[in-house]
């Protein structure tokens, strides 16, 4: 199941009812878009910053090239694996443009789809679940450790023995 990670904007004073309906999610993981056609893909997220820097590396690195003497078919591996990093990093590159924007990493969730994500953040944000829970059948291990525990380990309870 995809990963997200969950981006809070500034709060703004004239907007306390419509703060939440700007929080960002971000998938994590390769994005095929971005590796197939990384500045257009650039473009249409508005990471301008990050096409100024991938055109100026893959520019950078055909002069390079050129000037070795290097054959031209080695420009189209450095192109891949541009191509291919950038695909692998996306997610690592909207989350810095959030944060450029003074966006805040609060959370992180897991869903089948980005609306199942927002459900089940927005739901354990709240502190209201969208579903009944079912009981919870009795551990064969014992009672689980309570949050206020301080024991840390194998066993939740002070003076257990293996």
């Amino acid at each position: 199941m995809p990963v997200y990670t969950v981006h809070e904007p500034p709060q703004r004073d004239d907007d306390a009812l419509g703060h939440s309906v700007r929080f960002r999610f971000v998938r994590d993981g390769f994005h095929f878009w971005a590796f197939v056609l990384a500045p257009l893909w650039m473009l249409y997220r508005r990471l301008w910053l990050e096409l100024i820097a991938y055109l100026l590396i893959l520019g950078g690195a055909a002069f390079v090239l050129r000037r070795l003497g290097i054959e031209e078919s080695a420009g189209f591996w450095v192109a891949l694996f541009l191509a291919i990093l950038v695909g692998m990093e996306a997610s690592s590159l909207l989350r810095w443009k959030l944060s450029r924007r003074r966006f805040e990493q609060i959370g992180i969730v897991v869903g089948d789809n980005l609306e199942d994500a927002e459900r089940r953040f927005f739901d354990a944000w709240s502190g209201e679940p969208s579903r009944p829970a079912a009981p919870a059948a009795p551990s064969p291990f014992g009672p689980p450790p309570t949050a206020s525990s301080d024991i840390v380990g194998l066993f939740p309870q002070p003076q257990a023995r293996p």
